[in-house]
C-alpha cells in the first residue's frame, strides 16, 4: 500500500462494512486494541453531543482556549471539502503525508475485518491525535452518543450536550426522550457535563444520567444564564457576570451556543479573555456564512450571498428566526436536501421569509432528494418552487429573475460542501 494517497486509502475503507451507519462500539474497541489503545495517550478531552450547534460551539470553544494560548486538537464530521478538515491538529489541518501514513496504519492494523467508515477514520483521527502534544482535544460526536464511535475515552476532562431535537430517528429513536438517552450516553461518571438550552423532556432524561453516575450539572437557566441586550450579551454562573459583544458567528442560537461555551470556559477556570475570545473569534465555515468572492457569486451579481448546513427543523427554525429580523430584502434559496432528513419540518418555517425556492439535487451523492421531490414540498409549504438540473443552472436561474435579493444556500452540509468546491 505503499504511495497511496489519502483519497484512494478512503475509498478502500468504504468497502469494509456493507452499511454506512451500524452502531456499536465493538468494532473500534478492536481495531484501538491493534493499535495500543490511543485513546488512552490522549491530552484532555472535551467530549461534544448534541443535535443542534455542536460545531459552533466546539469553534467557539477552541477559540477561546487559543486566545489564552492554549494548544487545541479538534475532530469533526462531516468535511465540507476534503477529509482533512476533519482531523485539526493545533492550528492547521492533518497534512496529506500524515494522513495517508496514519490511514494506512490504520487499514492495515483492521486486518480486513468490517468497519464502517467513520469508525475507522475516528481511530485514525484518535492516532493521529494522540501522537501530537496539545492542551486539550475537542471531539465532536458523529452520531447520537453512546455508541458513536468517538465513545471510547473513559475519563474526559468535560462532557457538553448541545440542543437536542428530533433528527436520526431510524437510528436513535422516535421521541425527544430516546434521542436525548442516546445523547447523554457520553457523560461519565464524576465528569461535568455542560448542558444547553433543552426540551423539558430532554432536560429530564440527561440529568436523571448525570445523577446516576454523580456527575456534576452545568445546565442553562439553573447553573448558568445568558440573554440577549442591545449593545452584547450579558452571560452569569455562580462564578461570573460579564457583558460581552453579541457572538460573531451571526443568529440569534448563536448566543446560546456561545453560551455553552462560555460555561465550558468558566468551568475550565479560564480567565476573561478567553471568554472575549471565544466570542469574538470563531471560525465555522457553511454556519451562515457569507459567500464574498467566487464563480457563484460573481454569477448571482449584487445580491448577498450566504452558505448554511442546517439540516433539521430546529436549524430551519433558527434560520427563519435570523432572516425576519435582517434587512427586508427578498429571501431567494437554493435548496438541496438529503431523503433521510425531514424536508417539510426544515423548510416550514423559511416559508414564512422565502420569495422563492430553487431546488437542486446535491451532487454525488446517493441519498440526496431528486430536485423535482424537493420543488414539490416547497410548492405544497407556499413557497414558490422551481428544480434544476443541476447547481449551475439554478444559481444562473436566481441571478436571472432576482438580481438584487439576498440569496441563502441551504439545506445540507454535503450541498455546502459542494458549493465551495463549485466557488472556488
Amino acid at each position: 500500500m505503499k504511495n497511496l494517497t489519502s483519497d484512494v486509502i478512503l475509498k478502500r475503507m468504504m468497502t469494509l462494512h456493507p452499511k454506512v451507519i451500524d452502531l456499536t462500539l465493538d468494532r473500534v474497541w478492536y481495531l484501538l486494541e491493534a493499535l495500543g489503545n490511543p485513546q488512552n495517550y490522549l491530552p484532555k478531552v472535551i467530549h461534544i453531543a448534541g443535535t443542534n450547534g455542536k460545531g459552533s460551539t466546539l469553534s467557539m470553544l477552541r477559540a477561546g482556549l487559543n486566545e489564552i494560548g492554549l494548544q487545541t486538537h479538534a475532530y469533526t464530521s462531516p468535511h465540507l471539502v476534503r477529509f482533512h478538515e476533519r482531523i485539526q491538529i493545533n492550528e492547521n489541518f492533518i497534512n496529506e503525508d500524515e494522513l495517508t501514513d496514519i490511514l494506512n496504519e490504520c487499514y492495515s492494523a483492521n486486518n480486513g475485518q468490517p468497519i464502517t467508515y467513520f469508525e475507522i477514520t475516528t481511530c485514525a483521527a484518535i492516532l493521529a491525535m494522540s501522537r501530537k502534544p496539545a492542551d486539550y482535544i475537542l471531539l465532536e460526536v458523529g452520531l447520537g452518543g453512546r455508541l458513536d464511535a468517538t465513545n471510547v475515552i473513559e475519563r474526559p476532562a468535560l462532557t457538553i450536550i448541545t440542543p437536542v431535537s428530533i433528527d436520526h430517528e431510524q437510528f436513535l429513536g422516535t421521541t425527544i426522550k430516546e434521542i436525548a438517552s442516546e445523547k447523554a450516553g457520553i457523560i461519565k461518571a464524576l465528569c461535568p457535563v455542560v448542558v444547553g438550552k433543552q426540551n423539558e423532556d430532554a432536560l429530564e432524561v440527561i440529568t436523571d444520567r448525570a445523577l446516576s453516575l454523580d456527575s456534576p450539572i452545568i445546565a442553562e437557566g439553573k447553573q448558568w444564564f445568558i440573554k440577549e441586550e442591545e449593545d452584547g450579551v450579558f452571560y452569569e454562573d455562580q462564578h461570573t457576570s460579564i457583558k460581552l459583544p453579541r457572538p460573531n458567528l451571526l443568529g440569534a442560537h448563536q448566543i446560546q451556543n456561545a453560551g455553552i461555551a462560555l460555561a465550558a470556559l468558566n468551568y475550565l477556570s479560564a480567565p476573561p479573555k478567553a471568554l472575549h475570545g471565544a466570542i469574538s473569534k470563531a471560525k465555522w465555515p457553511a454556519r451562515m456564512q457569507k459567500l464574498s468572492t467566487g464563480p457563484i457569486v460573481e454569477t448571482l451579481g449584487h445580491s448577498d450571498v450566504w452558505l448554511d448546513g442546517g439540516h433539521n427543523p430546529a436549524a430551519g427554525q433558527a434560520l427563519a428566526n435570523y432572516l425576519s429580523t435582517d434587512d427586508k430584502r427578498p429571501t431567494i434559496l437554493i435548496c438541496g436536501m438529503l431523503r433521510t432528513k425531514d424536508v417539510e419540518g426544515y423548510l416550514s418555517p423559511l416559508s414564512k421569509e422565502a420569495k422563492f425556492l430553487a431546488a437542486v439535487s446535491i451532487p454525488n451523492e446517493q441519498n440526496t432528494l431528486t430536485a423535482d421531490e424537493t420543488a414539490i414540498i416547497g410548492n405544497q409549504l407556499g413557497i414558490a418552487s422551481k428544480s434544476f438540473t443541476s447547481i449551475a443552472e439554478g444559481v444562473q436561474f436566481v441571478a436571472d429573475q432576482f438580481p438584487k435579493c439576498k440569496v441563502l444556500i441551504c439545506g445540507s452540509l454535503y450541498l455546502a460542501g459542494q458549493i465551495l468546491i463549485e466557488n472556488q
